[in-house]
């Protein structure tokens, strides 16, 4: 489903994506591990057209995603912002079903909100939320409200950015749970930002380590622990020791 070559990006003398080679397979979940600052969150961006890459080729379902309906294209597409990135200004319904209030995938407003307590169902929360504001909310139901409306319009493909930041070990854990059933459920192609070892082996079907701007591994969640990779195998035990080099 999403294929990236060769893809390079640079800000200034900053070289963030040094060739990246990744290939994201139709319905599977992908999830992208490494250290701050290594290039995750500007390989997505690249994906989504937010950044443009320098140089190299970036194809979604087989097709150049640089060029063609750029609506269209998006439309494909929910995701699950880190810190969630609600908008404190609207009720809750109206953030899940903000996609569906506007644009090329603009429903009535009264089938808007049926569907987005219908999804907010889904990840676990009751309809009496849809009316209130995100600041009336805690930190793991906004996080639920931001899936219900990564999911709102049935997506193709579901980007999650470190799902789990600012959530308490059980809250992630139902974090974790829910994604995994949703994506399975919608036979979504997901991709996950995270450097969460938990998030990891809950919700990823395969892995990739990112370091100084490559691919440095990747492949089954269930050969991580016996890849031999000694970048991947410092960053999941947490080693100071090793070839990725911790700041003292």
């Amino acid at each position: 489903m999403i294929r990236m070559e060769g893809v390079h990006k640079s800000f200034g003398s900053n070289h963030v994506l040094r060739g990246i080679d990744l290939n994201i397979e139709k319905g599977s979940s992908m999830v992208i591990i490494g250290g701050s600052g290594t290039g995750k969150s500007i390989a997505l961006k690249c994906i989504l057209g937010l950044v443009t890459p320098d140089s190299g080729k970036i194809l979604v379902d087989g097709k150049d995603a640089t060029t063609g309906d750029r609506d269209a294209f998006l439309a494909r597409f929910g995701m699950l912002f880190q810190g969630s990135a609600l908008f404190d200004s609207l009720p809750v319904w109206q953030n899940v079903a903000f996609r569906l209030l506007r644009g090329s995938l603009k429903r009535p407003k009264d089938e808007a909100r049926a569907i987005a307590i219908d999804k907010l169902r889904r990840v676990g929360l009751k309809p009496d939320v849809a009316d209130r504001f995100p600041a009336e909310l805690s930190g793991g139901m906004q996080k639920r409200v931001g899936l219900a409306r990564a999911i709102a319009a049935e997506p193709e493909i579901i980007f999650f950015d470190e799902p789990t930041t600012g959530l308490d070990p059980i809250m992630s854990g139902v974090i974790n749970d829910l994604i995994r059933e949703i994506v399975v459920e919608m036979g979504a192609t997901a991709m996950t930002i995270t450097h969460d070892m938990t998030s990891v082996r809950a919700i990823a079907d395969n892995i990739a380590m990112l370091h100084e701007g490559v691919i440095q591994w990747t492949g089954p969640v269930a050969q991580m622990d016996a890849s031999g990779d000694p970048y991947l195998t410092q960053f999941i035990n947490g080693s100071a020791d090793g070839p990725i080099e911790s700041v003292r």
